[in-house]
């Protein structure tokens, strides 16, 4: 799989880009699970949205598996004997637009995983066959070092709360609005992440 060419990416076209991928390639398999990879993401955002949680956690869940379809790597298979790194492909992307606590929920949604299981013991018993699988692939539970390193990030708490959320977003039956229900608000985070960005540079 090539690397496709991010550089012509904008404020004013960075959401409907990102919406062309889940029209074109959200039936695709997602990871042995029951559901598709569109499905899946949808389902991690209409479910923070339902809760009421606040839009970077509905946005962060609804991207967090975006570099499935943007790795160089490709996607992830049941008989991967290697990881592909998924999750620093998508926050590559996302990372020109979105704040850092949106790109860290994408970046570290795997890691949140791996940290998880190593200081909640009851989280592995949600982790799906394909997840744990993964799970091996990605390290395993972390150390003991690597979980104190992991809980320095100032986004741990949303972090955490976007992984809940993508293990619980595997049901075939749920239903769920499609990304362009949710769209304006992804537009009002670029927005508001690419203002502040220009008034700060300008500030300095």
């Amino acid at each position: 799989m090539t690397t496709p060419d991010f550089s012509t990416l904008n404020q004013g076209n960075i959401v409907a880009f990102i919406g062309d991928i889940f029209d074109r390639c959200g039936d695709a398999e997602y990871l042995g699970e029951p559901v598709t990879m569109e499905q899946h993401m949808l389902q991690g955002a209409t479910l923070a949205e339902r809760n009421g949680l606040p839009e970077d956690i509905i946005v962060g869940a609804l991207l967090h598996d975006i570099g499935h379809f943007t790795s160089e790597f490709g996607t992830f298979a049941m008989d991967d004997t290697e990881d592909r790194f998924h999750e620093e492909a998508g926050a590559r992307v996302l990372a020109r637009f979105f704040p850092p606590v949106i790109v860290d929920c994408v970046r570290y949604h795997v890691a949140a995983k791996r940290y998880l299981c190593a200081t909640r013991p009851d989280y592995f018993n949600r982790l799906s066959e394909a997840s744990i699988h993964s799970l091996h692939l990605q390290g395993g539970p972390m150390s003991a070092e690597e979980v104190q390193a992991f809980e320095r990030n100032p986004n741990l708490e949303k972090i955490v709360q976007v992984r809940y959320l993508d293990e619980a977003s595997k049901d075939p039956d749920m239903e769920t609005p499609d990304y362009w229900h949710f769209a304006p608000m992804v537009q009002r985070i670029v927005d508001q992440t690419l203002a502040a960005d220009s008034a700060s540079a300008t500030a300095s």
